[in-house]
């Protein structure tokens, strides 16, 4: 068995399984590489050349749960570990008191609406099903009551986020603004 003949005949399939199954084309294209260093290594165990196939998916499969535990183990980091963890949190808190009183200064539909979704916990289709509402209509309306919320906010503090749309920073723009 001749592993540059296996991997040309199974190399597109290979990558399409693992693409199915991880999400960033460059991790994808680093398990192709791991997959072929394994197979170029244990090729040699596989008796039967029916099998190859089957074989290769296998090694493929557990490839990818071994990617994934490793992702999972990294992402354990305890918060104390962190660098930008405190800050992140104690903007949130800061800003979180403003909410409310923004919150307020809406129209009395939007503030209702905000209210219960944001502040209470309660699901979109909840509230949707309580009000008689289809839940797309709800979900334009939340969405059209956020941007209010923001336009609300925007007034008063200058927002800074970082590329996820996460807060990183604000400050006040006027001290005109009492909604805090």
């Amino acid at each position: 068995m001749d592993i540059e003949i296996i991997w040309s005949e199974y190399q597109s399939n290979l990558k399409a399984f693992l693409h199915s199954k991880v999400s960033n084309p460059d991790d994808v294209d680093d398990l192709l590489q791991e997959i072929l260093l394994k197979s170029y290594q244990s090729l040699s165990t596989v008796k039967d050349i029916k099998k190859v196939k089957s074989w290769l998916f296998q090694l493929a499969h557990n490839t990818i749960i071994d990617y994934y535990r490793k992702r999972g183990k990294s992402a354990a980091i305890a918060n104390d570990e962190l660098w930008y963890g405190e800050e992140g949190e104690q903007i949130l808190q800061q800003l979180s008191q403003c909410v409310i009183p923004f919150i307020n200064a809406l129209p009395d539909e939007e503030a209702k609406l905000l209210s219960a979704i944001e502040i209470e916990g309660m699901s979109q289709k909840q509230f949707a099903q309580q009000h008689k509402l289809k839940y797309s209509t709800l979900k334009s309306r939340v969405q059209k009551s956020r941007k209010m919320l923001l336009q609300l906010f925007n007034n008063c503090c200058e927002l800074s986020v970082d590329q996820q749309g996460k807060l990183i920073k604000f400050q006040e723009k006027t001290k005109g603004c009492n909604k805090c």
